[in-house]
């Protein structure tokens, strides 16, 4: 018999914090309309107990190209078994909600494939999935709040107790809006000083960083706050010429505390420092005593012991190593807590439009396309005092940026080196706008004294053996992970025989943008590992040399025997760059090269291609990558093993390629 559940569950996928939001947003309705529910991660629910719930709501972001969250893959697994029949989830009722970005192919692929496979498995839907779209005026909210709408009155015909005054009827927020989900506990400052006046510099540093991440409520896992290593930045040089419109730098590091190893294609992950200016503006605006050393506890943990393990830090400290306050936009939750506490009649009738379904688009105007900051905000509202419980509740989380390393371990034993575009716009009204890391970084002097918190994590792109030969295409910063390995090939070649490397190139210019020129063209040399002699090739394109754009996908083409020969050896096809088009051109350029070199047709060249695609059972991994400093998607990374070319295809191949490996990488501002 099915267990009872007298709560709706939610339950959300996110890899950088909307779906989250967007569970937020739901939960806070539905709590407005007396609906009691639980809301979790999917990562903390485990999938076995789905067929005992009576109704839940999957709020999931679709990643790069197409890909599940990494919170989501375990409990996609789960669903994916054999066993699990078709009545599996008879009885239970759900409803999908989904973040995507409709310039992208697969389009909240991942939603879609949910709402199939739960359907399969006998849920019953309460309403038709609702897909949020990027692209939208008002981003995701333009097809979350009427789908929500739709959603409570569906789920009151089905569940009416969840909703003991009906779906329409709202609590006041005044009942709610006093109840922030955390507590700020004031310590005696005396005691604490001392505490940390013992610890080294570097000990301590660790200390502060770890701590204030721990405590606050919007990090992702306890054991990523302390960072994995310190890193002080040695050389910052330029790659771009300085008129050339693009600030593109190489930045080197050396390790300060004990060095990480890592291989080529991972990612390293660095922890922003943000303008000494605007943290002090932030807490003179918020009448804050930035000298006051604080815990954060959830307001529903009572008891003050389970604190014992948390140490107390500067509330200073705890704003600028948490809380985005000069850089990130906040949400449209923001503006409706900041109506409650603003004294200002005409700032408060503002603040209650902006945060309403009428004034949602002109609040993406205002905020989300000006790129506007919490701090910005809270200046232009002068009469709102928000306390301080709520502003660690909304102000954006300071956020790791990830980045592709650049570097061979094996060529620098104690560094870790970047490729970073210095990402810098102009908003519609003519305000200037900079990237908060990549601007950071750039500013940094390598004869100052400087700790980098770092993180290093396993990459999209799987380090390869010697032996296997690598088709390597790279425009722009997307060239940054096969620095590395260009570096090691090179390394490997001078005790053991290494296969073949061809490498795509693409920038502007020749003499504006070509990123590492002399390093290529000095391996592409003298039997190099990028020389044709040894069976590879190094080839560019500069888009703006000529009248006539050529691009890497024309190089290619040019290329089309050379690329198939390695292909039918067995080659792994490697795709990084910074273009939401390129990825797709360049598939399209594979398509040409397969059907032309094998002269079967376009339609049977795509097919293979596809088939490679749609065989996720060897992907590798997925990974959110920063080559630039704008985010960086990295698409579907797939391995494909042993896949050899059937007859019906192929039918007169005889060199059949075994491996394609494609990590598509896509860049949003």
């Amino acid at each position: 018999m099915k267990e009872q559940c007298n709560k709706l569950s939610i339950l959300y996928a996110t890899e950088t914090g909307n779906a989250l939001d967007a569970a937020e947003h739901l939960a806070r309705h539905a709590e407005r309309r007396s609906c009691p529910l639980n809301l979790l991660s999917i990562h903390q629910f485990h999938p076995s107990l789905l067929s005992s719930e009576e109704a839940v709501i999957f709020v999931v972001s679709t990643t790069g190209q197409g890909d599940t969250p990494d919170s989501m893959k375990v409990f996609w697994k789960f669903l994916l078994q054999r066993n699990l029949t078709s009545s599996w989830l008879k009885g239970v009722h759900y409803a999908v909600f989904g973040l995507g970005d409709s310039s992208y192919p697969k389009y909240n692929f991942v939603a879609k494939k949910l709402d199939k496979r739960l359907m399969d498995l006998g849920g019953t839907p309460i309403v038709e999935r609702g897909l949020g779209d990027d692209q939208h005026p008002s981003g995701y909210e333009g097809s979350l709040d009427p789908w929500m709408s739709s959603l409570w009155r569906m789920l009151y015909m089905i569940k009416p107790e969840f909703f003991p005054n009906g779906p329409d009827v709202v609590i006041l927020d005044t009942v709610l809006i006093d109840q922030p989900k955390v507590q700020i506990i004031y310590h005696n400052i005396e005691t604490l000083e001392s505490h940390f006046s013992t610890a080294l510099d570097l000990t301590r540093l660790e200390i502060q960083v770890g701590s204030a991440r721990s405590l606050h409520p919007g990090k992702s896992s306890p054991d990523r706050s302390r960072p994995d290593c310190f890193l002080k930045m040695v050389k910052n040089l330029p790659l771009t010429r300085s008129n050339h419109g693009k600030d593109v730098r190489h930045f080197e590091f050396e390790f300060v505390s004990d060095a990480i190893e890592y291989d080529v294609g991972d990612v390293l992950e660095i922890l922003p420092g943000q303008d000494v200016a605007a943290v002090d503006a932030f807490i003179r605006r918020c009448n804050l005593d930035p000298d006051s050393f604080i815990t954060v506890k959830p307001r529903e943990l009572d008891d003050c012991s389970a604190l014992g393990s948390r140490v107390p830090v500067k509330l200073r400290t705890f704003v600028e190593l948490t809380m985005d306050v000069a850089s990130a936009s906040p949400r449209r939750y923001f503006f409706e807590v900041m109506s409650f506490f603003a004294t200002a009649e005409h700032e408060r009738e503002r603040l209650k439009y902006f945060a309403s379904p009428e004034g949602r688009d002109d609040l993406y105007q205002y905020n989300q396309k000006e790129r506007r900051t919490v701090l910005e905000v809270l200046e232009d509202f002068p009469s709102v005092e928000m306390p301080f419980e709520w502003l660690v509740q909304l102000v954006p989380p300071l956020k790791t940026r990830a980045f592709s390393i650049s570097s061979s371990q094996s060529a620098h034993r104690n560094q870790v080196h970047l490729t970073v575009n210095v990402v810098a716009w102009t908003t519609p009204y003519k305000r200037k706008k900079k990237g908060l890391c990549s601007s950071w970084l750039a500013a940094l002097d390598p004869q100052d004294a400087n700790y980098v918190p770092a993180w290093f994590h396993k990459g999209s792109l799987p380090k390869p053996s010697p032996s296997l030969p690598l088709i390597l295409v790279g425009p722009g910063t997307g060239c940054a992970p096969f620095r590395g390995f260009v570096e090691e090939r090179a390394l490997q070649s001078k005790t053991t025989s290494t296969a073949p490397i061809i490498f795509f190139f693409g920038c502007q210019n020749y003499d504006g943008d070509f990123l590492y020129q002399d390093l290529w063209l000095s391996h592409a040399q003298n039997n190099g590992v990028l020389s044709e002699a040894k069976g590879g090739g190094f080839y560019a394109a500069f888009s703006r040399d000529q009248t006539q754009k050529v691009y890497v996908q024309h190089k290619m083409r040019e290329q089309s025997q050379r690329i198939w020969n390695l292909l039918a050896e067995g080659a792994a096809v490697y795709i990084a760059g910074s273009s939401t088009k390129m990825p797709t051109d360049v598939t399209s350029a594979f398509e040409e090269i397969v059907s032309k070199e094998n002269e079967v047709s376009s339609d049977v060249a795509v097919r293979w291609i596809r088939a490679l695609e749609r065989s996720e059972f060897f992907l590798v991994s997925h990974r959110y990558h920063r080559t630039g400093g704008n985010s960086v998607r990295a698409g579907n990374i797939r391995k494909y093993v042993g896949l050899t070319l059937s007859a019906d295809i192929f039918p007169s191949t005889r060199n059949e390629p075994e491996t394609l490996l494609k990590g598509n990488q896509t860049c949003t501002t």
